[in-house]
Parts: structure tokens; C-alpha cells; sequence
């Protein structure tokens, strides 16, 4: 079943590859637990009861299409605790130069 092989995968690279979603590298290096995350999400919130094997794949594989696409395209949403805490900050550059230098 698919479901029991996605449990099974330890990488995002796996995902795309079982799924047979084309990715680029690139994407999937800067974004990939947030993709990840997020097609658990999509995943999460669909009705996999009493789909035939072929439909739950094929969910699957919208699911994780949909979170890729959200990445790749700029609209995915950062949403680990660590990206929610970042406060940035405006430093001005004559605060960073050396005090001898003034």
C-alpha cells in the first residue's frame, strides 16, 4: 500500500521519486521539510476512506505536487517555530564600523 511505503521514506528526494513528481534540486534543497510538512497538511486534510489503492496514489501524489508547487513558486509559508521567533532587525552600517574609524 501507499501509505505504508511513504511511512517507510526518510528523505524528500524519496517522496518525489516514489510519488514520481519531478523537482528540482534546487527547490527541494532550500524548502524540503517545509514541502514536507506541508504535504502532510494537504494530505491531512483529505478523505482517504474507501478510496480504491490507485486514487490514494494519486491523491498522494496532488498532495505533494500542491506543497512542492507552493515552494517553488514563493507562496509556501515557513511555518517551523524557529522561522516564527527570527525577529530581524535594521543595524546600521556606521554602528558596525570599527570605533577607531570614527
Amino acid at each position: 500500500m501507499i501509505l505504508d511505503t511513504l511511512a517507510t521514506l526518510s528523505s524528500a528526494e524519496q517522496f518525489f521519486e516514489t510519488l514520481r513528481v519531478p523537482f528540482e534540486q534546487s527547490v527541494v534543497n532550500v524548502s524540503r521539510l517545509h514541502i514536507l510538512k506541508r504535504f502532510r497538511e494537504v494530505l491531512g486534510s483529505t478523505d482517504l476512506d474507501g478510496l480504491a489503492e490507485y486514487e490514494v496514489e494519486a491523491v498522494c501524489r496532488a498532495a505533494l505536487i500542491e506543497a512542492y508547487e507552493d515552494f517553488a513558486e514563493g507562496r509556501g509559508v515557513k511555518t517551523f517555530k524557529v522561522f516564527k521567533d527570527a525577529h530581524p532587525g535594521f543595524v546600521a552600517l556606521s554602528d558596525i564600523r570599527p570605533m577607531a574609524a570614527r
